[in-house]
């Protein structure tokens, strides 16, 4: 039988309960009610006269008996520090009880030390559960060269780096090393990630994605704890393929002059920088390919070569991708007898990969409403002010 998380707790805290009651049930000294108290002068006396048989010392008070009386006597317990040894030397049995006040410090200090250790104890496993779910290693990203449309020149390069990525210890005897970075840059939605991926899929190579907003934190030097922890874990996973998206968030231009924000994203860089350095050792193991819209705001030192070797131009498809993009989103879909491929072709000049599947996308939902299978230029037009706010269409 399963027990839900509700009556677990429950259970442990009545556990707890019954411990304590136990330790006060067997640990308490049993109370000394038949006793005769008198002065501590005379219980002095009794001691030096090697009259007293036992004595036991609990709290502020001793009890004790006299050799040959069976009546218990109690007198005021002096509390200094040579009053035990001073019964010892008379002979006198001592029997040492804690008091209920001590007992019930020493279960206080016990279930402080253990709430304490426990707090620490599950803050120590819940910050390894999340560092090992950041950043998760996706060992097959399942993605090749041919699902991406057109781009010949760039895919052409990649599939030549494929090779150095896959022989890196061939290459090392000719000299020749594989880059330490990629950097891609253009507009958003044209596939910055899908090269990445499929990258990683080419050369058989472990991949890791982030993105900047994953070392922002309202904590100083957290953003570089997270730069190493990302690369630590690149390396151990290694041979790997280090993604970073919105790379212009994360590596822009350094401000000296800045406060607060400006020297966290320092730091940043300077940790990024280091990382990127330290590839040298074992060359090809771990590759960053980075992402960013605006090349020109990214920090000179980070993006030079050496650190980023290559970079590449994703512009919007030329028309020979849009028309490679459309056929394939298409795919067993009907156009109307008003809408030819030539038209869509040069409708979709100027836009991104994304937009074109997002306004075929909607165009086909319009027609859907219509309770038509085949997309007319009214769904197209529609589609097109939805999506990219067309006001001439």
């Amino acid at each position: 039988m399963r027990i839900d998380g509700g009556k677990k707790k429950m259970m442990w805290i009545a556990i707890l309960f019954v411990a304590i009651f136990a330790a006060s049930y067997f640990m308490f000294p049993e109370e000394h009610t038949d006793t005769v108290g008198i002065q501590y002068s005379s219980f002095y006396q009794e001691v030096e006269k090697g009259n007293v048989e036992w004595a036991e010392i609990s709290g502020n008070r001793v009890y004790f008996q006299v050799k040959g009386d069976t009546q218990e006597y109690s007198t005021t317990n002096p509390q200094y520090d040579q009053f035990r040894e001073f019964l010892l030397l008379h002979d006198v049995a001592i029997v040492q009880t804690t008091d209920m006040d001590s007992i019930l410090y020493l279960i206080m200090d016990m279930m402080f030390n253990l709430v304490f250790f426990g707090i620490i104890i599950g803050a120590a496993v819940w910050l390894i559960r999340r560092s090992k779910k950041q950043f998760p290693v996706i060992r097959k990203t399942n993605c090749s060269f041919d699902q991406i449309a057109g781009m010949d020149e760039v895919k052409a390069d990649m599939m030549q780096l494929v090779e150095v990525l896959k022989h890196p210890q061939e290459y090392a005897k000719r000299g020749i090393r594989p880059p330490h970075g990629i950097l891609l840059a253009g507009s958003p939605g044209n596939g910055k990630t899908l090269f990445a991926r499929a990258l990683a899929g080419e050369a058989g190579m472990n991949f890791i994605a982030a993105k900047a907003t994953d070392f922002q934190s309202m904590y100083m030097s957290i953003g570089p704890s997270k730069v190493r922890s990302l690369f630590r874990k690149a390396r151990k996973k290694s041979p790997c393929i280090v993604f970073i998206d919105e790379f212009d968030g994360l590596g822009e231009k350094r401000n000296y002059a800045g406060q607060g924000i400006d020297k966290e994203n320092n730091r940043i860089i300077t940790a990024m920088l280091n990382e990127l350095d330290g590839f040298e050792k074992r060359p090809g193991d771990v590759v960053v390919i980075a992402a960013t819209n605006n090349i020109r705001d990214l920090d000179p030192a980070l993006v030079r070569p050496g650190r980023f070797d290559r970079k590449y131009a994703v512009a919007n498809p030329d028309t020979k991708t849009r028309r490679l993009l459309i056929q394939m989103y298409l795919k067993d879909k009907k156009l109307g007898e008003d809408v030819s491929m030539d038209e869509l072709v040069n409708d979709f000049m100027g836009s991104s990969c994304a937009a074109i599947e997002a306004v075929i996308n909607e165009a086909f939902l319009s027609a859907s409403a219509r309770n038509s299978r085949m997309v007319q230029r009214i769904d197209l037009d529609k589609a097109f002010r939805i999506v990219e706010g067309r006001e001439d269409i």
